[in-house]
């Protein structure tokens, strides 16, 4: 079968949705299906709308047999944002999901999703926002008559606030139209499935899937190199986090939280990995200058694995995301874990069992989580090796994908 996958970005370019692809990009090749992915250019997010950002080349070109397909976006000019807002006003679903101020444009890939010269058996849109790409997705399997599938990672925002700005954001009316329009919807966890169900999708078109992780990848770090780079002293704990560092990411919530215990104690080290977002860096520039936390940018593969054996505590307060993956890679490491109760993180930390779910926004709790964790080694130990002892039962990639290759292909629909 050829399968046609359509993401915003595509490693090298680093994230949550772009390595999934990849990784079920070379499943289904190894499996003897050919995979074209259709991408855009851009490996730095402001590269959706700005010019001079970090881009690879546009073209089409073979990689590990996949066949990618990279746009480069269109109308990237000042004022952008403000432009695409008034014309998203018009209240026509489809259009309003081409002109998303954020989403990147190519029309090119849209003149391309109608030719016929590229004929598939599936068409299979990833990630919510970016709804563009999912509009080309459906053209594509409009025009060929063609299963179209959408994995949406629907960001849920605070659970206790079900009206939340971030889930209104990934329930847009356009948004909702677009899973309307999908044969199958895949969803990571029961709180994004409920939601699913919510917006009016049947309940056979909806497929629970999840995530998994392989140790291999991300274990077996330095533990000492790391520690001494970060400028570790023998007392102190390190409690790594690691995401585009931005506002929703939890990254600002993290320092303020830990900075009353930069000067009460207990001593502890804050390790940021991840390239800075314009959220963070608006805010970063007012925080004081202070010694316990480190800055180390992105990471490549043996810098991640280093990372996470570095650290002893990982601690992520996102309010934007739909599953949390580096939470199974800071298992792998006997890592225990600490997030916010929002979107489907609540579904995968077990509180008091393997990590620590807090409030979002409360920062006093965060703070007081993150201390109790760095006063106890014990409980560390005891609850980093409960993550690690999920994962062969609860987060295994050969399952996980052979799901989606049974969705996708149309041998079996999974409930």
């Amino acid at each position: 079968m050829h399968v046609a996958q359509f993401v915003h970005r595509y490693p090298p370019a680093l994230g949550g949705a772009e390595a999934w692809t990849a990784r079920l990009s070379k499943h289904l090749t190894t499996n003897g299906h050919n995979v074209t992915v259709w991408t855009t250019t851009a490996l730095d997010l402001t590269a959706f709308t700005k010019r001079g950002k970090e881009e690879s080349t546009a073209g089409i070109k073979v990689e590990d047999g996949v066949t990618i397909r990279r746009y480069r976006p269109a109308f990237r000019f000042p004022g952008r944002k403000l432009f695409f807002k008034a014309l998203s006003q018009f209240p026509v679903r489809p259009w309003q999901a081409m002109t998303v101020p954020w989403t990147p444009l190519s029309l090119r890939m849209w003149q391309d999703a109608s030719s016929a010269a590229c004929p598939v058996d599936v068409v299979h849109a990833l990630a919510f926002p970016y709804s563009s790409l999912a509009m080309c997705a459906l053209r594509l399997a409009r025009e060929q008559n063609v299963p179209f599938v959408i994995t949406p990672f629907l960001h849920l925002g605070d659970l206790s606030q079900p009206n939340n700005w971030i889930r209104r954001a990934y329930t847009s009316p356009h948004l909702c139209w677009l899973l309307r329009q999908a044969d199958r919807v895949i969803v990571q966890t029961p709180t994004e499935e409920e939601a699913v169900r919510q917006i009016g999708i049947p309940q056979e078109r909806i497929v629970l899937q999840g995530l998994g992780v392989d140790p291999a990848e991300c274990t077996v770090g330095d533990r000492e190199a790391a520690r001494r780079a970060w400028g570790v002293r023998p007392n102190e704990t390190v409690v790594g986090h690691m995401a585009n560092l931005s506002m929703e990411k939890g990254s600002i919530d993290l320092i303020a939280a830990t900075q009353e215990l930069q000067i009460t104690g207990p001593p502890i080290r804050v390790v940021l990995a991840g390239s800075a977002m314009p959220s963070f860096t608006r805010v970063w520039k007012h925080f004081l200058p202070m010694d316990g936390i480190v800055l180390t940018g992105p990471l490549n593969d043996q810098q991640r694995r280093d990372f996470f054996a570095g650290i002893d505590v990982f601690v992520l307060p996102s309010i934007s995301d739909s599953f949390g993956l580096v939470f199974l890679e800071a298992w792998a490491n006997g890592v225990p874990v600490i997030g916010y109760r929002a979107g489907g993180v609540a579904d995968v930390i077990r509180h008091e069992q393997d990590g620590l779910l807090v409030p979002c926004g409360d920062l006093s709790k965060l703070a007081e989580a993150v201390r109790r964790l760095a006063n106890d080694p014990d409980l560390r130990t005891s609850w980093g090796n409960a993550g690690r002892e999920r994962l062969e039962r609860d987060f295994r990639w050969e399952e996980k994908l052979e799901i989606a290759e049974r969705v996708l292909t149309g041998a079996a629909i999974v409930t």
